[in-house]
């Protein structure tokens, strides 16, 4: 379903296990990031209303997951932090060009949204199905049917708002190369590393 040409080593949920407090850490800040992409997206295309009501209803879910990692960081007596950079995003984000028209970077924003949202989700599953503590899986199950849909929402906007043939060849060519990038991944304790 979600399309990714890659899956996550499955070795990856051992460090993830072993280093959980590691990943509630990056999970947060995650779900922080993807706040703030529906509120850059909102304030750089503000024109495109049906796209502005969901970018609002995400900010309020991306912030309420924010909630639901903090509050079980502050159950174990763990603090957040400071942020730590997402190597996987960093290199996501130089696939496309940049510049291009307002349209076609609206389109580009769209693609890497709901590629990020893809493979949080494949990694949640994986959360929910392979951690022995059941409350932690089933919080990560709850929270893949979220990734998911968010990843449906992207990529229908991404081709509403451009040539379907065009935004398809796009989002393989994405897809191929966020595949790359994850053979040298699953080997650190984050949620995309």
């Amino acid at each position: 379903m979600l399309g990714l040409k890659l899956p996550t080593d499955p070795r990856w949920v051992n460090i993830a296990e072993k280093n959980i407090k590691d990943i509630l850490i990056d999970h947060a800040f995650c779900e922080q990031k993807a706040a703030s992409t529906a509120i850059s997206i909102i304030v750089s295309f503000p024109e495109y209303t049906e796209l502005v009501q969901e970018m609002i209803a995400l900010v309020k879910e991306e912030i309420s997951h924010f909630k639901l990692v903090h509050d079980k960081i502050i159950e174990q007596g763990w603090v957040l932090g400071r942020d730590r950079k997402d190597h996987y995003v960093i290199q996501l984000l130089n696939f496309f060009p940049k510049g291009g028209s307002r349209n076609t970077q609206l389109i580009h924003r769209l693609l890497y949204a709901a590629l990020i949202e893809a493979r949080s989700c494949e990694r949640f599953r994986l959360l929910s199905m392979e951690l022995k503590d059941e409350t932690l899986a089933k919080f990560y199950n709850d929270l893949m049917i979220s990734e998911a849909n968010h990843y449906t929402m992207f990529l229908k906007f991404a081709r509403q708002y451009g040539n379907r043939d065009e935004v398809d060849k796009k989002w393989n060519e994405l897809l191929n190369f966020e595949a790359e990038i994850m053979t040298t991944l699953s080997k650190s304790k984050t949620i995309h590393g």
